[in-house]
């Protein structure tokens, strides 16, 4: 079923009709029922068809994604920081792909749709029971973002977790040393707000939600996979200097600093 998937994903024009449907469906969401506020697009000026990474942080299991999406079909047909009307969905921009956990995926007829609009699954980094196990990055997960990186655009998601200030992983990190893309950091808010963690389910009518493209990173590809991670999480306003910003956190994190441990 797996192999079927990826090779519709590959049909240009069922991926159109995908992110058609899924546009339309989403947009009063993002438009009407709520607020968005879009700011950095000029940061897609003069990049390459490939080889570009989008790290970002992560609320919800569709949402963000799905705005992305949004955004990079209206800036093809030249609007810049705004949506407008949606005739952006007519020829969609279809070269990006996104990483998604397998689980999160394969949970409903919805997601496993989903998955046509470029959705490439790994297994989780993290495992959930009494207590949280950090696993190996999987060689076939890589070579997995390591194609699509070499013929389009991939959004990524470093922490692997909606939960704010988790640790980023290091596999993000080998492959942006090892493939040298370009690599646009984001900062998203108001989705966890606005929208149900696993559909597009309201929570609360009348969010802002706003979504940040920063400028490329300037990173030495030549550095350890430690400090560019660090340069990440930083950009994506991730790092444990942005925790400690938030009163309650750092509070905890002066009390039982081992939760926060990688």
């Amino acid at each position: 079923m797996s192999a079927f998937i990826d090779r519709l994903k590959q049909i240009r024009l069922v991926r159109k009709l995908v992110y058609a449907f899924v546009g339309i469906i989403s947009y009063p969401g993002l438009t009407i029922v709520n607020r968005i506020k879009i700011t950095g697009t000029e940061n897609f000026e003069n990049l390459p068809r490939k080889n570009v990474i989008f790290v970002s942080n992560h609320q919800t299991y569709f949402a963000d994604v799905i705005t992305f999406l949004h955004i990079f079909c209206a800036v093809k047909w030249g609007k810049r920081n705004k949506l407008g009307l949606p005739y952006y969905l007519l020829n969609p921009y279809t070269n990006v792909y996104y990483v998604a956990a397998e689980e999160t995926m394969k949970g409903s007829l919805v997601s496993k749709f989903f998955m046509l609009a470029g959705g490439l699954t790994v297994k989780r980094t993290w495992i959930k029971g009494t207590s949280e196990v950090r696993r190996g990055l999987d060689p076939s997960d890589t070579r997995k973002i390591e194609r699509a990186l070499s013929n389009s655009w991939v959004i990524t998601f470093p922490q692997g977790t909606t939960r704010p200030f988790a640790p980023g992983r290091k596999g993000t990190a080998l492959i942006i040393k090892k493939n040298r893309p370009v690599v646009i950091p984001v900062v998203i808010n108001g989705f966890w707000r606005a929208f149900s963690k696993r559909g597009l389910a309201f929570k609360k009518k009348g969010s802002l939600l706003t979504v940040d493209f920063k400028a490329p990173l300037e990173i030495d590809y030549e550095a350890s996979s430690e400090a560019i991670i660090e340069q990440i999480m930083d950009a994506i306003e991730q790092s444990r200097k942005y925790m400690m910003k938030v009163p309650h956190l750092a509070e905890t994190f002066q009390d039982k600093p081992e939760k926060f441990k990688t």
